[in-house]
């Protein structure tokens, strides 16, 4: 389900940090119908270590979710603003980091 090129979500540029290969991945959220805006927050470690990165759903937002991405022992909080559900939310992103 992808959207016209005019009517694609948008990716808020606020930190100058990030988890390493997670720009093209929310980039490719914003081309998913349903995704309006998509911002990386606060990056922070963690004890455990994940070797290839991740993104899972952590809790609604007013008007969408909070996303929390991982990779090594770097963890960085995503906010999306969306129309879908959460179970459409956790396809659409199973889907784009299988891609």
């Amino acid at each position: 389900m992808k959207k016209s090129s005019k009517s694609k979500g948008r990716l808020v540029w606020n930190h100058s940090t990030h988890i390493q290969g997670l720009i093209p991945i929310l980039e490719k959220l914003t081309q998913q119908e349903g995704i309006e805006t998509v911002t990386p927050g606060v990056i922070c470690s963690s004890r455990s270590h994940i070797p290839h990165i991740k993104l899972k759903i952590s809790v609604p937002i007013r008007g969408g979710f909070k996303l929390i991405a991982r990779q090594g022992k770097t963890v960085q909080e995503v906010f999306l603003l969306t129309s879908l559900t959460q179970e459409d939310l956790e396809e659409v992103v199973t889907q784009v980091l299988a891609k």
